[in-house]
């Protein structure tokens, strides 16, 4: 029988034959451990304003030059980027190759323009965790800003690898109750670990996309809130209307029952953002 190795990187604990890829499309195992497939190669970069991340209390009206590859370990039928995060390497035709040097460059390049730095995002960062590190790590010996765009599926000690270098993140909060994650494919105690130990040592703020028959009841929103006002209620919530794509059809969310969950989620919280709307 093949040797197994037990990915360690988020909840999913991936059991891996030597070459064989995770759920994520974007790890494999090699000798004792796991690897990252996807480390340099990249599908999409940009420059786009922070409060697209998004951030609103991070340096508002800059930009961020914003990198993304391929794979994610959670599986949302509603995902707006769902044709670079369900795919593995095979399924594109060409890949930027930009290693952590030429990013670094590339983000300095267009400091003139109002970049601040970088932002990890479009697919799910923390699934290729080390190219994150060894980036951000130059991004801030250049004097530049580290952003995560996060679901928030790691486990705390590959947090612990890119945490230090990290300004801002915006982390998903798909729902508030076990049973809307595991038809999400991932673990909510997984995501309220990440967020709180985030909240120790970076600027957080934390997007719930509002979908019709998932999340959108207004005493999940209590919950949630209150939740994380324990943490701090300084804490910026976004809360951001669906509209139909990739495997969902259903009509995109009320605009009264948005207002309505704002006006719950702001008994407990400072800042509550509504987006989409």
């Amino acid at each position: 029988m093949s040797k197994q190795i037990i990915c360690q990187v988020c909840p999913h604990h991936c059991r891996l034959e030597e070459g064989k890829l995770g759920r994520c499309h974007a790890r494999c195992g090699k000798g004792d451990t796991t690897v990252s497939v996807n480390y340099g190669k990249i599908t999409s970069v940009a420059l786009d304003p922070i409060e697209k991340k998004p951030l609103a209390f991070f340096h508002p009206g800059s930009f961020v030059l914003s990198v993304g590859s391929f794979g994610c370990n959670m599986s949302c039928p509603f995902c707006q980027n769902y044709d670079i995060s369900t795919v593995g390497e095979d399924f594109f035709r060409k890949l930027y190759h930009l290693p952590p040097e030429e990013l670094v460059t590339l983000a300095a390049d267009h400091i003139s323009e109002g970049n601040i730095g970088v932002a990890y995002t479009y697919n799910e960062a923390m699934v290729g965790y080390e190219y994150v590190r060894d980036c951000a790590k130059l991004v801030h010996e250049s004097g530049m800003k580290n952003v995560l765009v996060t679901n928030g599926m790691a486990e705390l000690p590959v947090l612990g690898e890119v945490l230090p270098y990290i300004d801002a993140m915006n982390i998903d909060l798909k729902a508030f109750t076990e049973e809307a994650y595991k038809k999400l494919g991932g673990d909510l105690n997984t995501v309220k670990r990440f967020i709180s130990c985030s909240a120790e040592e970076s600027h957080i703020e934390i997007t719930s996309l509002i979908v019709p028959g998932i999340n959108d009841s207004p005493e999940e929103m209590e919950k949630e809130a209150a939740w994380i006002a324990e943490i701090s209620p300084d804490i910026p919530l976004h809360i951001t209307r669906y509209f139909p794509r990739y495997k969902m059809s259903e009509k995109a969310t009320d605009t009264d029952l948005m207002n309505k969950l704002r006006s719950v989620a702001e008994k407990y919280l400072n800042r509550v953002l509504l987006g989409n709307v």
